[in-house]
């Protein structure tokens, strides 16, 4: 039974998340005159993985992925500044050096939209955890990947399901000082970006006696009633270095594209180090995502040459994910559909990845707000990449659920004999479909 469900008394929005998507729903309902009641459990209640008591916290990766206007990401980020993005205007004041990439430092960039939030004159900031949804409230909940165990059971209520989370796991941090430069080499992959990236090289022996101290290292132990289930573009680097001795030489340690100034050719594998804060003190490790037991991480990276004195900022850690079944649960707009007062954005509806988890909490935003104000919205084309990421996440053909980040496969195919001239015509398409589009949405 739906209380209150008969009319909608007020014109506000609640908002159950102060991450990213969260943020730009409450940006863009705020801006258009609703009153926004915006929920953040922290600084009060903290998952494993928060370490700041600011809004809007990068937890897994300081990069926002491709720069290229012609990437499905950079097509992403233009449809985002178009509509406003606060997550795009706080990441050019926080970005920093990362090649073709957009990387920022995470605690500008944080600061910057916890201030944002702050001093709208239509958004009140409650710090306090919710652990029920009341379902006669319009309400877009944004909790994120590291959603309350107690608003889980609520969601296990409000939704019919049961399993409602994966594994990803996040990458250590290395203090740049700790680093033998004599063993590294600055460069971006081609050439592109200049040399924004610290790259560790690896002999042939070096590598392979790598992967064998990985595969050996102690694990983090998943609880027996708890399932492994890790989305693919995150895989924890020892889950990869068991699917064979050469997984992570094609993957996150490709030397593709590098050429070791000491050799004078390609090294064999590499280690890549990006920049993790405006004043370059921090470096990252690139797809070193790991469940490796904190003791066992110091001794097998400490393996890598240019690591071999390394401290370590922060270890990687594993973290559960929390996100429903979309394509069953949710309409175009959104909306569950057994209940239209309730709307899903960011992570916990099934996108992967902060960008994307951005763009769907302005896709959230957009569709509460006409919901709120009675007006139709207009829908996205999925030749638009958030038309394209909308409709992946509500196909309610998909049976096998998992989520997915932006990329060329969910756009319609524009044709074109090959496949670059086949990637600049989605492109092109999506930029004019949206353009049209902005001209009819419903964003006022």
């Amino acid at each position: 039974m739906i209380r209150g469900f008969s009319s909608i008394m007020n014109s506000y929005i609640k908002i159950i998340g102060g991450g990213l998507a969260g943020c730009e729903a409450a940006w863009f309902c705020a801006n258009r005159g609703l009153q926004v009641h915006l929920y953040e459990m922290k600084p009060k209640v903290k998952s494993p993985a928060h370490k700041s008591d600011d809004l809007a916290e990068l937890v897994c990766s300081n990069s926002l992925r491709s720069e290229n206007p012609e990437s499905p990401t950079g097509v992403l980020k233009s449809e985002m500044r178009a509509l406003s993005s606060l997550v795009m205007e706080a990441a050019e004041v926080a970005r920093i050096p990362a090649g073709q990439a957009l990387a920022v430092d995470r605690n500008i960039f944080s600061s910057y939209i916890t201030e944002k939030i702050k001093k709208h004159p239509h958004i009140e900031l409650h710090q306090e955890e919710v652990s029920d949804i009341n379902e006669g409230e319009v309400t877009i909940i944004a909790t994120g990947p590291m959603t309350s165990s107690s608003l889980v059971s609520s969601l296990q209520q409000l939704t019919g399901q049961n399993r409602l989370y994966f594994f990803d796991a996040i990458s250590p941090i290395v203090l740049a000082d700790s680093l033998d430069m004599d063993h590294c080499f600055r460069a971006s992959r081609y050439g592109k970006g200049g040399d924004d990236y610290l790259n560790c090289p690896l002999t042939k022996e070096e590598y392979f006696n790598f992967i064998r101290e990985i595969i050996k290292g102690e694990k983090v132990e998943v609880k027996h009633f708890e399932r492994n289930l890790y989305f693919e573009g995150c895989l924890p680097v020892e889950v990869l270095a068991e699917r064979g001795e050469m997984t992570l030489a094609f993957g996150p340690m490709k030397p593709v594209g590098l050429i070791d100034p000491k050799i004078g050719k390609q090294p064999f594998a590499v280690v890549q180090l990006r920049m993790e804060n405006k004043y370059g003190t921090l470096y990252n490790m690139v797809g070193f995502q790991t469940k490796l037991k904190y003791p066992e991480q110091e001794r097998v990276f400490r393996i890598i040459p240019a690591l071999r004195n390394a401290k370590f900022a922060r270890l990687g850690s594993i973290h559960r994910n929390t996100y429903i079944n979309s394509p069953q649960l949710l309409t175009k707009t959104l909306q569950l559909k057994k209940n239209p007062f309730i709307f899903f954005a960011g992570q916990i509806a099934g996108v992967e990845g902060y960008v994307e988890s951005s763009a769907m909490g302005i896709v959230a935003g957009l569709c509460a707000h006409s919901f709120v104000k009675d007006k139709k919205v207009q829908g996205l084309l999925e030749t638009t990449a958030l038309g394209a990421l909308l409709n992946y996440i509500t196909d309610k053909n998909i049976k096998d659920f998992q989520p997915m980040n932006i990329n060329f496969g969910l756009f319609p195919p524009q044709g074109g004999r090959f496949r670059d001239e086949r990637r600049l015509r989605v492109v092109k398409q999506a930029k004019d479909d949206f353009q049209k589009w902005l001209t009819t949405a419903p964003l006022n």
